[in-house]
């Protein structure tokens, strides 16, 4: 009976250490590393690329990986940028973001789950102009340590489309002046706190 209980208490042992629990971890936005960037296409031929400049972002992790972890956003509209000053102000005005009116664009995850090697689907809520719709993204992570602070770094490739007359953005613009389709490319780099 001893043999047995003793046995048991081993095999117990090793399975509970087998398994590597992680505690929940914190990753804020690295800004000087990271880009909130767009395209639209332009009068059919060509693409427009645009960033906002000012957001921010925090990851709440809950693992070893990302899976199951939440991502919130929050995007400065009056800090988008064209390269173009006669266009930013013009994105800016009511015919588009109406910066006034609709400060900041934000987004909430509702799901992140791993789809690959280190690829995930990000699915969550896009608010600008007033409303809310849901989105999904697929976030291809890289994972690294800085150099200088020995901190851990996740850096993210996103990629996701989205109609931007879902949102009210430029209704009195057809598709063929301006694209409806809004395709994000970004990439974003997170410090683990």
């Amino acid at each position: 009976m001893k043999k047995l209980m003793l046995f048991s208490a081993v095999i117990v042992t090793a399975l509970f250490s087998s398994f590597k629990i992680a505690a929940p971890s914190v990753w804020k936005l690295d800004a000087a590393h990271s880009k909130l960037g767009f395209s639209v296409t332009h009068m059919v031929v060509s693409d427009i690329e645009g960033a906002f400049t000012h957001f921010d972002a925090t990851i709440n992790a809950i693992g070893d990986d990302f899976s199951g972890s939440s991502v919130t956003m929050t995007a400065d509209v009056a800090t988008v940028s064209t390269d173009q000053d006669r266009r930013d102000s013009h994105l800016k005005s009511a015919d588009f973001f109406d910066a006034a009116k609709f400060p900041t664009i934000t987004f909430a995850s509702t799901s992140f789950k791993k789809t690959g090697a280190n690829v995930y689907t990000v699915t969550g809520s896009l608010t600008m102009h007033g409303v809310t719709k849901p989105i999904v993204l697929t976030a291809t992570a890289k994972m690294g340590t800085d150099m200088m602070s020995n901190k851990t770094l996740a850096g993210f490739k996103i990629e996701g489309s989205f109609k931007r007359t879902d949102f009210g953005i430029g209704a009195n613009y057809p598709a063929a002046a301006i694209g409806d389709d809004i395709t994000l490319v970004s990439s974003a780099t997170f410090v683990k706190q």
